[in-house]
C-alpha cells in the first residue's frame, strides 16, 4: 500500500491506532483502513462511540477555557492524537495571548500531523514521546523550550488513562507527573465507564475484546478507582462526574444518555 503524503515512512499498517481510530470516530481522515476496520467493529458493539468522542472534546474546550479563567496558560496533553478542529491551542490561545501548549503522543501520524497543524505557532509544539516515560514526557525539547515547570501547569490526561491495564501502573505515572509539577497546577481527565449511561457492562466488555485483538488494551474503571488518579489534587466542583455533568453550557436533560459512558474531572494541586 502506498502511504499517503501525510504519513510518516516506515509505519507499519497492519496494527490499528488508537489515536487514528479516535480520529475517525470525530470524522478525521487521518487513518487508514486497519484502523477503520477495527474501529467499525467497536461501532457495532456500541453505536454511539462517535458521541462519547464529542463529549469527550466539548469536555476538553470546557476544560481549558476554565484553566485560563484560573489563570493557567501552560497546557501539557498527553495522549493529544491527532489535532482536529477546537484542539487545546485553538481554545487556549483564543482564550489568553500568553497560552503555551505543549502536545504529547507516541503515534507517529498524531506527531506529524501535530507539527503540520502547528508549523508557524511559536507558542506550541508536539513531543514523540509516552505517558509510560514521564521523565521522558517532561525532558523532552518541547516541554523545556515553552514550558516553566516553576509555573502552574495543566496536564491533560482526555479519553488516555482507560488504554492502561493496572499492572501498566497508571496512578505511578500520574503522580509522577503531579510531583513534577508546581502547586496550583490541574489535572484535566476523562476515562471511559459503564457507571452511567446506555453502555452496559456487555457492550463494554465486547468493546474492550475488539480494543484487545487490535494489539491496544482498554480498561472500564469504576468512578471510585478513577478518583484514585487524583490523589494529590483538590477536586474542583462539581466533582468527578459523567462528562456532559462538568459544568455544562447549556441545559444537562438535552444530553444523549449515550454521552454518560464515562468520567470527568478536574483537580488542582495544593
Amino acid at each position: 500500500m502506498e502511504l499517503p503524503a501525510w504519513a510518516p515512512p516506515g509505519m507499519d499498517l497492519s496494527v490499528p491506532s488508537v489515536s487514528r481510530m479516535y480520529d475517525y470516530y470525530l470524522g478525521g481522515s487521518h487513518n487508514f483502513e486497519v484502523d477503520r476496520a477495527a474501529a467499525r467493529k467497536a461501532l457495532e458493539a456500541f453505536p454511539g462511540i462517535p458521541k462519547i468522542a464529542q463529549a469527550n472534546r466539548a469536555f476538553m474546550r470546557r476544560a481549558v477555557r476554565h484553566a485560563i479563567s484560573e489563570g493557567v496558560t501552560q497546557f501539557l496533553d498527553i495522549g493529544s492524537g491527532v489535532p482536529t478542529f477546537g484542539n487545546v491551542h485553538e481554545v487556549a490561545q483564543e482564550a489568553s495571548d500568553r497560552a503555551r501548549v505543549v502536545y504529547v503522543d507516541n503515534d507517529p501520524v498524531a506527531v506529524a500531523h501535530s507539527r503540520a497543524v502547528l508549523a508557524g505557532d511559536d507558542r506550541a509544539d508536539v513531543a514523540s514521546a509516552d505517558f509510560r516515560d514521564p521523565q521522558g514526557v517532561l525532558n523532552s525539547d518541547p516541554v523545556g523550550r515553552l514550558l516553566d515547570l516553576d509555573r502552574p501547569v495543566a496536564l491533560l490526561l482526555v479519553a488516555l488513562l482507560h488504554f492502561f491495564e493496572d499492572d501498566d501502573k497508571p496512578g505511578e505515572k500520574v503522580a509522577a507527573l503531579r510531583d513534577s509539577l508546581a502547586a496550583g497546577s490541574l489535572l484535566i481527565l476523562t476515562h471511559a465507564s459503564v457507571d452511567h449511561g446506555s453502555m452496559t457492562p456487555e457492550q463494554g466488555a465486547r468493546i474492550t475484546r475488539i480494543y484487545r485483538d487490535g494489539g491496544a488494551t482498554l480498561v472500564m474503571r469504576s468512578g471510585e478507582d478513577i478518583a484514585r488518579f487524583f490523589d494529590g489534587f483538590e477536586l474542583v466542583d462539581p466533582g468527578l462526574v459523567p462528562m456532559p455533568d462538568w459544568r455544562p453550557e447549556g441545559p444537562p436533560d438535552q444530553e444523549d444518555p449515550i454521552v454518560y459512558a464515562g468520567y470527568a474531572g478536574v483537580g488542582r494541586k495544593a
